[in-house]
C-alpha cells in the first residue's frame, strides 16, 4: 500500500518540496490546454539525457469551461475554500489561454521539454521518480453522454456529474498506514460527516506522458497514438518507464493528466483526477540499442519492476487487443528469441491483457509479461540482440 503526504495547504508554485535541481512549474508559458505539442513547438526546457525534472501537472477538473472555468467556486461546491485551490489553476481558468470547447480536448499538460541528443528512430525513456500530491483532493467526471453507458449517466439531464473524492490516511488490517480515496455512497452523504464512505488505495500515476509528433499541426489531448499521449495506463507509478518512439529532434516530452488511482477501464469517463507534482527521469536509446531491446517500436511500450508492458491502441478494442498481441509476441522475440508460435502460445497461458481504457476515441489494451519467467534463463544474444 502507498502512503502519501496530505497537504495542508495547495502545493503552489515554488511551494514545498521540489525533489530535483531542475524544476518545471505549471505556470501558463509552460502549459497546453487541450492539445499536445507537435513539430513548430519551442520546447520550455531543454535537458541533457539523464537529467531528473521536477514538473508541477494540473488537473483539468474545476477549471473547465462546462464547470463554470471558476476552480474557487467550483471547489466551493464540494466544501474547500479559497485558499485550498491551487493558484496556478484560478490563474488558467481566468486567463486568454488558448482553449475551444468541444474541439480541443480537456486536458492540460506541462511541457514540452527537449532533450539534447533525441533523434527519430530513438526511443525516449520517461521513468517516473516520485509523484507528491499538490491538493487533498480529487474528482471524478461523467460527462455530455461520454463513458460506457452513454444515455444511462449522467442522470437527471446533467451535462456533467463531478463525483468528489478526499485524500485520507487510515490504518489497514497488517497495521501499516496508507493512504486512500474516499466518496459516500449517496450524494446525501456530502454534508454528513458520519454517512459511510468507501474507501479505496490510492497509486498516482501521470495519465498523459508523450513525444511531440512530427506533424505542424498540434494532436488532441484525447486520443493516445504513437506519440503516447493520454494512455492512462495505471502500472505507470513511481518506478516504472515508458518508452516512447522519437518522432521529432529533441523529442519535446510532455506530462499531464494525474491521476490519484483509476480503475482498468476507466469506464465513468475519468479516474480520480487530481493535481500532482512529478519528477521523471528523461533519458534517451540509441536506435541500435533499443532495437536490440525491444525489437522495432511502433508505439508506446513500458517497463515496471515485474512486467513488461507492451501495448495495443485502436479506436475498435477487439482490434487495439490484436495490436497489442502483435507488439507482445514481437517483444518477446527481441528480448528473448521466443519464435512467434511460442510467444503466442506463451501469451495465452501466462500473460493479462488489461483493457487500459474504452473512453478516449481510441481505445488501449496493455500487457503484463511477468520478466521473472524468463530471468533464470541466459541473456539472449540472437539477430536482434546484436
Amino acid at each position: 500500500m502507498t502512503l502519501l503526504p496530505v497537504p495542508d495547504r495547495p502545493l503552489d508554485a515554488g511551494v514545498g518540496p521540489i525533489r530535483s535541481a531542475t524544476y518545471l512549474p505549471s505556470t501558463r508559458e509552460n502549459l497546453l490546454w487541450g492539445r499536445l505539442p507537435c513539430a513548430r513547438d519551442r520546447p520550455v526546457l531543454t535537458v541533457d539525457p539523464g537529467t531528473e525534472v521536477t514538473v508541477d501537472t494540473l488537473s483539468h477538473e474545476g477549471v473547465l469551461e462546462d464547470q463554470g472555468r471558476d476552480p474557487r467556486a467550483f471547489f466551493a461546491r464540494h466544501g474547500v475554500g479559497a485558499d485550498g485551490v491551487l493558484a496556478d489553476a484560478v490563474d488558467l481558468a481566468a486567463s486568454d489561454h488558448p482553449h475551444a470547447p468541444g474541439t480541443d480536448g480537456p486536458h492540460v499538460v506541462t511541457g514540452p521539454i527537449a532533450v539534447r541528443g533525441a533523434r527519430p528512430g530513438d526511443l525516449l525513456a520517461i521513468t517516473v521518480l516520485g509523484t507528491l500530491p499538490r491538493v487533498p483532493y480529487g474528482v471524478v467526471s461523467n460527462r455530455h453522454g461520454r463513458g460506457t453507458l452513454p444515455g444511462e449517466y449522467p442522470r437527471d439531464d446533467l451535462p456533467v456529474f463531478s463525483a468528489f473524492a478526499a485524500l485520507t490516511e487510515h490504518t489497514g488490517a497488517d497495521g501499516e498506514r496508507a493512504s486512500y480515496g474516499e466518496l459516500p455512497l449517496t450524494q446525501a452523504g456530502y454534508g454528513d460527516p458520519q454517512a459511510p464512505r468507501v474507501r479505496f488505495p490510492l497509486a498516482p500515476f501521470l495519465g498523459i506522458m508523450g513525444v511531440a509528433v512530427a506533424d505542424d499541426a498540434r494532436p488532441h489531448s484525447v486520443p493516445p497514438g504513437a506519440h503516447g499521449g493520454n494512455l492512462d495506463i495505471n502500472l505507470l507509478t513511481v518506478g516504472a518507464t515508458l518508452y516512447l518512439p522519437v518522432q521529432v529532434a529533441g523529442a519535446l516530452a510532455y506530462v499531464g493528466d494525474p491521476h490519484f488511482a483509476q480503475g482498468d477501464g476507466e469506464v465513468a469517463l475519468t479516474a480520480m483526477e487530481a493535481s500532482l507534482r512529478a519528477t521523471v527521469r528523461l533519458d534517451v536509446v540509441a536506435h541500435e540499442e533499443a532495437v536490440a531491446a525491444f525489437g522495432e517500436l511502433a508505439g508506446p511500450l513500458a517497463e515496471t519492476r515485474d512486467h513488461l508492458v507492451p501495448t495495443g491502441l485502436d479506436p475498435d478494442l477487439d482490434v487495439a487487443t490484436q495490436n497489442c498481441v502483435r507488439a507482445a509476441i514481437a517483444l518477446l522475440g527481441a528480448r528473448y528469441g521466443m519464435e512467434p508460435a511460442m510467444a503466442y502460445a506463451y501469451l495465452s497461458a501466462a500473460t493479462d491483457f488489461d483493457i487500459s481504457q474504452v473512453v478516449d476515441v481510441v481505445k488501449g489494451v496493455h500487457a503484463r509479461i511477468r520478466t521473472a519467467d524468463f530471468a533464470h534463463l541466459p541473456p539472449y544474444d540472437g539477430p536482434a540482440a546484436r
